[in-house]
C-alpha cells in the first residue's frame, strides 16, 4: 500500500507512538460526552416568552460553560410548539454543573408553567467525531 503509515526510523517511530496517543485521548475524549435531545411541548399561549428564555439560556450556556459543547433548538414547521434539543456537553460532571447554574435555573423556573410536556431521551452520536461548524 502506498498511503500506509511508515514507522521505520527512530523519529518516525516516536510520531507513531504521538498519533496513537492523541488519537486514543481524543477517542477517549468523545466517549465520555453526555449526548442528549430534550423534546419539549410548549403552550401555545407562551411561546414567544418561552423561546425568549430559550435563547438567553442557550446563549449564557455556550459563551460561560466549556463543558457545553453544543446546544441547538430548533421547532417542527408542521407543530412549531413541539421543540428539540441537541444537547452535548464534554461529561456527565459538565452537564450537572449545567444544572447549577444561574442562568439555567432561571431558564428552569421561567418556563415552568409554559412547558405542557419533557421527554429527555439518551442518545449516542452515530459519527462521534463529526464536528458541528
Amino acid at each position: 500500500m502506498k498511503n500506509d503509515v511508515r514507522c521505520y526510523s527512530p523519529p518516525a517511530f516516536i510520531l507513531c507512538i504521538i498519533a496513537l496517543l492523541l488519537s486514543a485521548h481524543a477517542l477517549a475524549r468523545e466517549k465520555r460526552q453526555m449526548v442528549r435531545l430534550a423534546k419539549i411541548a410548549v403552550d401555545s399561549a407562551h411561546l414567544e416568552s418561552y423561546k425568549d428564555l430559550l435563547t438567553e439560556e442557550i446563549e449564557a450556556s455556550v459563551r460561560l460553560e466549556p463543558g457545553v459543547l453544543t446546544l441547538y433548538a430548533v421547532a417542527e414547521k408542521e407543530h412549531p410548539t413541539h421543540l428539540t434539543i441537541l444537547e452535548i456537553y464534554a461529561d456527565t460532571a459538565a452537564y450537572k454543573t449545567h444544572l447549577q447554574t444561574l442562568h439555567f435555573i432561571k431558564y428552569k423556573t421561567g418556563t415552568k408553567e409554559m412547558v405542557k410536556s419533557l421527554e429527555l431521551i439518551a442518545a449516542d452520536p452515530l459519527v462521534p467525531g463529526m464536528k458541528i461548524k
